[in-house]
């Protein structure tokens, strides 16, 4: 039985029992702000067991995606080194809202492991809670008599409160859960120790596959439990443990769910998995991790150095080190699995084929990255060794935290490379230069906030800004503080506010409040915090308890809004010429520019732009009014097709903003009708992350502005060049600068010949050698030429040279074929005498050179690396 098949036997056999089959929800969590990532199956049910929403069926089923590698549930460091543990992994559930209970819970169970999956009955056992009579829970009699109906007493057992008893937090619905395990060992193994001595405790062969959760209890913030309305069932069974148990294997890993990309893996690497330890880990991480990075590209997250994308980066630089240290690739390695990824799963999660492309390119770009700081941090960390005093070698903490820091490199890569030299590194060091750096950022962030002075009973100020731009009554409900940097101002919460707080990309509004006797308090910022919105001012009014006049910059404020609407605008648009997978990923909107963020995989072409461009016009001159519901449901929102945002949390109701054919959810500030924009124009596209393009643009009178500027800069060039045809001036000059270019290329390469033959007249003999050591003032480019002018004329030669060339010292060392069969090697010369001008580099055997910074070294330098040289020629 293939995964598939044992997939879909589950998913009809609960469809038989009327269960909603309902599709996985993304792994990536995007409206909740404690999780980044779904890691069970229950959490797109979790407004449901909270009851913040009612079930919309009352029972459902699926197979959900997981990702398990922060917080409380973090398998990273297992991934890879055991038989079972992933980042990873599908999770098959049931779940009942208010209906069934424990008795179908476990009669189900029961008939699908054993009649559907047909498992031998004597190697399951399962385990109930025992109670906790201190919280009032007694021992689960119900659960252990349903299984009594089925197993022996002997394969019962009774489970504490750290297994068998489920919780969502700290807070809210929980319950016992019954486990069934099942025994993988030989028969052998299993006379010789009874399987229900080795359930939970971690031993490989005997493993947890399916958990059945009862919630029948709240946990209230007093700590103590009080009985649900509505008693739930909620269920979650490891699919690749689940195929392991069928399938017969005593390993994940030796099923179909990763055989495929393990067998991809060792072709590409020339080895045969299941012979060497070692490399058998690294093909583990690898094909683990490209399923956890794959999805998380799929559901919107890319990798990035902040909060989830830095969780991703970090799954992904994992892998690729595994295969940089154990297998030899040296070039991007884990894109080129992603189609043998997409052939097996694919069918079941077709979000990872419709973005096939996106996340082979991803992919690439970040480990074309990594490899280059791979490379850059072991050079320097060969070098770190290298100056090592003889006797105990450690690397000083603050040394492996300038690799860590300035270039990169991963701390445990430092260990595993220094262990294999035999060198220490000294761990305690690093992690005191890594607290003094975010010592440093605190300090230079910190900040000093007095307590909230409270003047009206008000928790939250009510916008009134959609409507208004001024407010004629509104009074300051709280205040306090702040001094950072030596600098003070004041925050001020409002009753009612036009001003919009900074959200979404949207910089707040400015404007003043006005007293009764015409006192004015500038408002230089409003930002959004703790969903209040928080007014910044320099100062107090002299009466903080009087009614005010709330005015808004009405000029900033509309030449935001239209930046906005050009936003908007400009995402339709680039979904219409580059595809559907654009979307947000990040904007600023300012009243002087915009700047946008999206998803897509390679550089937006002159004509691509110029095609969103057209389109923006075109949609701005039609003048579309702007439609809003500002009291939408989520339901209402998809029917109407409205774009929502990865990483937004929405909540019950929503705004949606409509401009023609462009459809948003959105609670910014924006035109009363696209005419107001005026006019469009991109200044800027490039990239801005691995897989994230960025657009700068500019509306209305900036880009009118934009356009003086340009026909003033054209114009100016056409004086310059004394001709209204400045094209073909130009393409003239280019033309003749190439031409001389050329011609000055020819007239060095003959220089560059002519001092190459006069310096054989300088070769020194040394055995059956001539050695060349001359300190040469002429470009880089040129050094490089004579040098390998001289090793063509020379059959067996060295040479060293030495130039300071725009004041940097440089040292090149070049060999003959013939030195280097000896055993000489440039890379190495240069990089041992490269210390006298304080620098370092490297190249190939035959030719090498090194950059320093000591510029008074240099003839040091070129007589260590002419030392090195004769040692070996004269042996």
């Amino acid at each position: 039985m293939n995964s598939n098949e044992i997939r879909q036997i589950f998913l009809d056999f609960f469809r038989e029992k009327q269960h909603q089959i309902v599709p996985s929800a993304p792994m990536v969590v995007k409206n909740d702000p404690t999780l980044m990532f779904t890691n069970a199956g229950m959490n797109q049910f979790k407004d449901i067991f909270l009851g913040n929403q009612p079930a919309r069926w009352p029972r459902a089923a699926d197979t959900q995606k997981c990702l398990r590698v922060s917080g409380k549930h973090n398998d990273l460091e297992e991934v890879g080194h055991d038989t079972y543990h992933h980042t990873m992994f599908e999770m098959l559930g049931n779940w009942s809202f208010g209906d069934y209970f424990k008795k179908e819970a476990i009669a189900w169970a029961w008939e699908l492991l054993t009649e559907r999956y047909k498992l031998p009955t004597d190697r399951l056992y399962a385990t109930v809670f025992e109670g906790a009579p201190d919280e009032g829970v007694p021992f689960d009699q119900e659960a252990y008599d349903f299984w009594a109906e089925r197993l022996p007493e002997s394969h019962i057992l009774k489970g504490n409160k750290k297994d068998n008893f489920w919780e969502m937090g700290d807070t809210g619905p929980c319950g016992p859960c019954s486990e069934i395990h099942f025994d993988l060992r030989d028969d052998a193994e299993r006379a010789a120790t009874d399987g229900a001595s080795l359930v939970n405790k971690d031993h490989p062969q005997v493993i947890e596959i399916w958990n059945l959760v009862f919630m029948q209890f709240n946990r209230r913030a007093n700590g103590s439990l009080e009985p649900l309305p509505a008693r739930h069932v909620d269920t979650g069974m490891g699919f690749e443990r689940l195929c392991m148990v069928i399938q017969g294997k005593k390993s994940n890993y030796d099923t179909d769910v990763f055989q495929p990309l393990l067998q991809k893996i060792a072709g590409m690497a020339s080895v045969a998995y299941g012979t060497d330890p070692k490399k058998d880990i690294a093909m583990r991480v690898i094909a683990d991790h490209l399923r956890a990075i794959a999805f998380s590209i799929a559901d919107g997250q890319l990798p990035g150095n902040v909060k989830a994308g830095y969780v991703i980066r970090r799954i992904l630089r994992r892998a690729v080190r595994y295969g940089y240290t154990y297998l030899g690739f040296i070039e991007p390695f884990i894109c080129r699995l992603v189609p043998t990824l997409v052939e097996q799963m694919g069918g079941q999660f077709p979000e990872i084929k419709a973005q096939q492309q996106l996340i082979e390119k991803v992919i690439a770009e970040e480990e074309s990255s990594f490899l280059r700081t791979l490379a850059t941090g072991i050079n320097l960390l060969d070098s770190i060794i290298r100056k090592l005093p003889e006797g105990r070698k450690i690397i000083g903490g603050s040394d492996a935290f300038t690799l860590y820091d300035t270039f990169g490199f991963p701390i445990d890569l430092t260990q595993l490379i220094a262990s294999e030299q035999g060198v220490e590194v000294d761990i305690a060091g690093f992690e005191k230069e890594l607290e003094a750096q975010k010592n440093r950022s605190r300090n230079a962030s910190a900040v000093e906030t007095d307590d909230w002075v409270e003047v009206l009973p008000v928790e939250q100020s009510e916008f009134v800004g959609y409507d208004h731009s001024s407010y004629p009554d509104v009074r300051i409900a709280r205040y306090r503080r702040v001094t950072s940097k030596g600098k003070t101002h004041y925050q001020i919460v409002l009753d009612k506010t036009p001003f919009y707080g900074n959200m979404g990309g949207q910089v707040g509004d400015t404007g003043y409040l006005i007293a009764p006797d015409g006192e004015k308090t500038v408002i230089t910022d409003t930002q959004k915090e703790n969903n209040l919105t928080i007014h910044i001012a320099s100062s107090l009014p002299s009466d903080v308890r009087a009614g005010f006049e709330a005015v808004v910059n009405t000029e900033r404020r509309m030449a935001s809004a239209a930046n906005h609407t050009a936003t908007h605008l400009m995402h339709h648009a680039l979904r219409e010429v580059l595809g559907t997978h654009v979307e947000q990923k990040g904007s600023l909107v300012t009243p002087d520019y915009l700047r946008f963020d999206f998803s897509h995989f390679q550089k937006v072409t002159d004509e691509e732009l110029r095609q969103v461009e057209r389109k923006v016009n075109a949609a701005i001159r039609a003048n579309f009014v702007l439609e809003e519901n500002r009291r939408c449901t989520m339901d209402q929102a998809r029917e109407m097709g409205a774009m929502m945002l990865f990483g937004e949390k929405y909540g019950d109701t929503v705004r949606v903003v409509k401009y023609g054919n462009s459809v948003e959810l959105c609670g910014g500030l924006h035109v009363p009708a696209t005419g107001n924009i005026g006019l469009f124009r991109i200044t800027s596209e490039g990239s801005s992350a691995a897989g994230i393009r960025r657009i700068e643009a500019v509306t209305a009178g900036a880009a009118e502005e934009l356009s003086y500027m340009q026909d003033d800069a054209f114009r100016e060039l056409g004086k310059t060049l004394g001709t209204k045809q400045v094209i073909t001036a130009i393409r003239k000059m280019t033309e003749e600068n190439a031409e001389m270019a050329k011609q000055m290329a020819q007239i060095r390469q003959a220089r560059d010949g002519f001092l190459a033959e006069k310096l054989m007249d300088f070769a020194e003999p040394v055995g059956d050698y001539r050695l060349i050591s001359r300190l040469l003032d002429i470009v880089p480019d040129s050094v490089k030429s004579v040098a390998f002018d001289l090793r063509s004329r020379i059959e067996n030669t060295a040479i060293v040279f030495g130039s300071n060339f725009g004041g940097k010292p440089t040292l090149t060392v070049a060999l003959s074929d013939s030195a280097v069969a000896l055993g000489l090697n440039a890379g190495v010369i240069v990089r041992e005498a490269a210390r006298h001008i304080q620098g370092g580099g490297g190249g190939q055997p035959h030719y090498a050179t090194a950059g320093g910074k000591n510029s008074a070294g240099l003839e040091a330098a070129m007589n260590a690396a002419v030392e090195i040289i004769k040692a070996k020629l004269q042996a």
